[in-house]
């Protein structure tokens, strides 16, 4: 995979164009996905390694996008840990028993996820015998505190207040619970590092809702151990979402190449951080325009950047399930067609 768009971007080299992959790229937007899954709860949608791997190509095939990522979710991981996890209609993701007391904390169990999560073995082996050749596969999983939010607050939060009040109150059960999810996201990647993905991509989707102090104190250290103890033979994307003050801490917490959400200006992000790659940041609503104002914010990233070799392009979120497909099929047709004359206009 070193002569694929993608590992160069990730590595920092020049590439003749802008790689394009997108986050949530195989999802509810697309007609082939609703084919796919029929009626199948979500949960065993996730669990299943021949849908799995059929979303995953298709959407690959589809877009033409430069890599695909393995579908499945951050939080089955948490069902091998204690919890007890379901996916509600308009609702998302629930876990029945979460965190509410320190003896809570103490119960939470660590597996290895070759034995608890097979499944992931098998998709990642039969995404890789259908893909092409030059085309990467992303493996993925949740960071330590997105994985401890969703423990202690049970579902989606809009103030996060019961993991605020536990790490506050009770910082050393806190760091215990966030060491023993660090444990088991890092068996996790190097499973599927193992199991052959070519990159990995860690979420913390949620992290954007701390200040800068709690970052440092009650989250670096988890997430510097786990970039530290990944099998160093794959590139390792770190993305979090919704604050960009955030951003030095968590480029000094690791990550081949830092992912940006659309709230922090991309190439002066990436000069201020000094990393060697950077991957972002279009906000997903934009794809919800006109085909001229699609191309126009493509454009407007493409030309900022002006041809910089390790720009991987994306979405600073995942498609939203009412995006028109045709408007993200425009987007991947302007990147590679624009950026390669930026780059040689740059050259």
């Amino acid at each position: 995979m070193e002569k694929s768009l993608f590992v160069r971007a990730c590595n920092g080299l020049q590439t003749p164009q802008t790689p394009i992959w997108l986050n949530r790229q195989a999802g509810r937007y697309m007609p082939d996905y609703h084919r796919v899954k029929g009626q199948t709860p979500s949960l065993d949608f996730f669990k299943n390694p021949e849908l799995s791997a059929e979303v995953t190509c298709d959407a690959q095939r589809i877009l033409g996008v430069d890599a695909a990522i393995l579908f499945a979710d951050l939080l089955p991981i948490l069902e091998p840990m204690g919890f007890k996890l379901d996916y509600l209609p308009d609702i998302g993701p629930v876990i029945e028993n979460p965190i509410r007391s320190l003896s809570g904390i103490s119960s939470v169990k660590t597996q290895k996820s070759s034995e608890s999560m097979p499944y992931i073995r098998e998709a990642i082996k039969l995404i890789k015998a259908s893909l092409p050749n030059d085309i990467p596969l992303i493996g993925f999983g949740g960071a330590p505190f997105t994985l401890a939010s969703y423990a202690i607050e049970g579902g989606s939060s809009k103030n996060y207040i019961h993991v605020k009040k536990l790490m506050s109150s009770h910082p050393k059960e806190f760091s215990a619970l966030m060491h023993k999810i660090t444990d088991c996201v890092i068996d996790y990647l190097n499973y599927q590092i193992l199991s052959g993905v070519d990159a990995i991509q860690i979420f913390d989707s949620w992290v954007g809702c701390l200040g800068v102090s709690d970052y440092e104190k009650h989250v670096y250290p988890h997430t510097k151990r786990l970039f530290q103890s990944l099998i160093k033979e794959v590139p390792v994307i770190h993305f979090g979402t919704g604050n960009p003050a955030l951003l030095r801490l968590m480029a000094a917490a690791g990550g081949d190449v830092m992912a940006l959400d659309w709230r922090a200006p991309l190439n002066k992000s990436w000069n201020d951080l000094g990393c060697k790659s950077i991957q972002g940041n279009l906000d997903p609503v934009a794809l919800f325009g006109s085909e001229k104002s699609v191309i126009k914010a493509a454009k407007e990233i493409l030309d900022d950047v002006a041809g910089k070799p390790g720009h991987i392009f994306n979405l600073g979120h995942g498609i939203l399930p009412q995006t028109p497909l045709e408007n993200v099929k425009t987007l991947v047709r302007v990147v590679k067609d624009y950026s390669s004359e930026v780059k040689t206009r740059h050259q």
